[in-house]
């Protein structure tokens, strides 16, 4: 079945070199592009708002160009960039596993799939997200001491 395989650590070990040299391949030839990640394994610094966290979907895309493109970082791991969220263009850090980029995008056509990002157990860390996103919200913040 192909849940054996998509589920298969060895396998999102594989993939994620080939997003990360996807990547590296599009940054080396100066093309900007985007990606879709899945949401529950991408990470914000600082946190987004909770209002503007709820607007992400749960496969969100990532355009990444202009100032974003310039501060791309491929890292062990992870890709990371900084970018600006919702009408008041929050500023934050974007860290991005490999294994939870979905889709890479280069003008407006899908250049690289990857079905490793479906896979909820490779990507869910519900607990820690949810007690962000409250702790983020500033009605909270007098509940936690």
């Amino acid at each position: 079945m192909i849940n054996n395989i998509i589920e298969n650590s060895e396998y999102k070990d594989l993939v994620s070199s080939q997003v990360k040299e996807t990547m590296k391949f599009l940054l080396n030839q100066n093309q900007e592009f985007a990606i879709t990640a899945n949401l529950d394994a991408v990470r914000f610094n600082p946190e987004l708002p909770s209002a503007t966290f709820q607007q992400l979907s749960k496969f969100s895309l990532f355009i990444l160009s202009n100032y974003t493109y310039s501060t791309i970082s491929l890292e062990d791991g992870y890709l990371t960039f900084e970018a600006g969220f919702g009408s008041e263009n929050f500023g934050s850090t974007v860290k991005i596993p490999y294994h939870a980029v979905f889709q890479i995008v280069v003008e407006e056509s899908i250049l690289f799939v990857n079905s490793v990002a479906t896979v909820d157990k490779f990507n869910k860390n519900t607990k820690e997200k949810s007690y962000n996103i409250f702790k983020n919200n500033p009605n909270n913040k007098k509940l936690i001491k």
